[in-house]
């Protein structure tokens, strides 16, 4: 039987990464975006069969409303890929309490919503595969990422729980902890930041979002079936 997968935050970035990994492997493979309906139609004609749905993973109705069409366009959901996320590069005491508290609503919230949605059918089947997407700063934190770095840690935390709480029903939970990729957000620093951090990198250069996409591609696959509540760093050894 053809698997199905559902992604956060396809259209760009290592989420758009993920959704070009598991199409290319043949899943049924769906994503939501927030805003880009532009480029998801692009993706969408790119890759026939790829379902998009517009939601924003901080709001309850919208995840609901995703599941349901996944579901309905699938008629199950193997695996679900929280890869959904915001960043922020600021002192602590710069960050407004308006960002701060939208950096908890797609990273923390969003993965709460999602999983929430996503685990009746799973457990109905005794089946099913969570991965997370949080950071190597969630695992040791970054200077002027502090909230960030708090929220992709509350990820972490979350992952290993519900690891627990939902192995007994054969689901499994895991996270995938990205060092520095290549990505619009990463391309925001300059470039002497970001010379420092690939020198800092005991592999000597940045990842790519394919370089996750292969990680988070395993853990949601058969071949890590004895695998849960782990944290797989794709860093390069920045953070061992």
């Amino acid at each position: 039987m053809q698997k199905s997968v559902l992604i956060t935050g396809g259209t760009r970035g290592i989420g758009e990464g993920i959704v070009r990994k598991f199409y290319a492997a043949g899943w049924n493979t769906a994503f939501c975006y927030r805003k880009s309906d532009g480029r998801a139609a692009a993706l969408c004609g790119e890759m026939p069969g790829l379902l998009a749905v517009r939601a924003d993973v901080s709001q309850e109705r919208d995840v609901d409303h995703m599941m349901r069409e996944t579901l309905g366009a699938f008629g199950r959901l193997d695996a679900l890929v929280c890869s959904a996320g915001v960043g922020q590069y600021k002192l602590l005491q710069d960050v407004e309490t308006e960002e701060f508290d939208r950096l908890y609503a797609v990273n923390v919230r969003g993965v709460y919503l999602c999983c929430r949605a996503a685990l009746p059918e799973m457990i109905r089947r005794k089946s099913g595969s969570i991965v997370t997407v949080s950071s190597m700063w969630g695992e040791v934190g970054a200077s002027c990422e502090a909230v960030y770095s708090a929220t992709k840690g509350a990820v972490i935390a979350l992952t290993k729980a519900l690891a627990k709480e939902v192995g007994p029903s054969g689901i499994r939970v895991n996270s995938v902890s990205p060092g520095t990729v290549v990505t619009d957000m990463t391309r925001r620093l300059d470039g002497q930041a970001l010379e420092q951090l690939r020198a800092d990198t005991p592999l000597g250069s940045l990842g790519t979002a394919e370089d996750v996409a292969a990680a988070v591609f395993f853990l949601a696959g058969e071949d890590a079936r004895y695998i849960t509540g782990q944290v797989l760093g794709v860093n390069g050894g920045y953070v061992i």
